[in-house]
């Protein structure tokens, strides 16, 4: 009988060759597969942001115009007015008063303990107008005459023109009828009308005026001629008293009004 061997393992199919004694059948690495993920997130692009203004920037240099344009104006204004003095020579015009008459100036007491005033003035007002080249255009006046601060009588006389190198005398007559008096009021003036001195008055005009300088007018300018120190005698009868001044000038102010204020 003849022995089979048979092997305990099936022979490779490519068995390893050997030369110089080194094995020449190595397999090779194969890549590693990984699963490659789908849907994954991708970077979004995000635009660089445009570089923005400093506020504060644009707030100074909004600031630095402004100034130098209300320079510029003021520089302009202040070479308009040089001109016009130049050329013109303008002065305001010049108020004085030269007589007051008191006619009536009565103060009642009625049943009621009320009081009352009535009273009738007569104002001679001189108005000098001592440019070469400017004419006044007056406004209506509206006159008032107080005592210590006690209104006393009101009135107006009508608008006029006035000339260049001229004097106008106007008369203007104020009265006050049946006025109500409170009892401060009573006693300041009753307390005056025992002096000696007379009615201390201060008489009060509000107007507007254009000025003409050739062939351009001015816009309206409102004036006020303000005259104090005025003493004056109170009739005791039905006889007026009348009082004359000599060179008893007044002043006269600007009246500037923005929006709701009086300057």
């Amino acid at each position: 009988m003849t022995d089979r061997i048979h092997p305990s393992a099936k022979p490779t199919s490519n068995p390893p060759q050997t030369i110089n004694g080194s094995n020449t059948n190595t397999n090779p690495s194969l890549p590693s597969s990984k699963p490659q993920q789908y849907g994954a997130p991708r970077p979004s692009y995000r635009p660089r942001p445009k570089p923005r203004r400093n506020r504060r920037s644009c707030c100074c240099v909004c600031f630095l115009w402004t100034t130098l344009l209300i320079l510029a104006l003021l520089l302009l204004t202040a070479i308009a007015g040089a001109v016009v003095w130049v050329l013109y020579r303008p002065q305001r015009p010049s108020f004085s008063i030269t007589t007051l008459q008191i006619s009536q100036f009565n103060i009642t007491t009625s049943t009621d303990s009320s009081s009352h005033l009535n009273s009738k003035l007569d104002l001679t007002i001189s108005a000098q107008n001592r440019n070469k080249k400017l004419v006044f255009l007056y406004d209506p006046f509206t006159v008032s005459v107080n005592s210590n601060d006690v209104e006393v009588g009101n009135g107006s006389f009508p608008s006029f023109v006035h000339g260049t190198k001229n004097t106008t005398i106007i008369e203007a007559s104020v009265s006050s009828v049946a006025q109500d008096l409170d009892t401060a009021s009573v006693t300041s003036l009753k307390s005056d009308l025992n002096k000696n001195g007379g009615l201390p008055l201060k008489i009060k005009l509000d107007t507007k005026v254009k000025v003409k300088m050739g062939g351009l007018k001015s816009n309206k300018i409102g004036i006020r001629v303000s005259c104090d120190g005025i003493q004056s005698a109170v009739p005791k009868g039905k006889t007026p008293t009348t009082t004359e001044y000599s060179k008893r000038k007044c002043k006269v102010d600007l009246r500037i009004k923005i929006w709701k204020w009086t300057f």
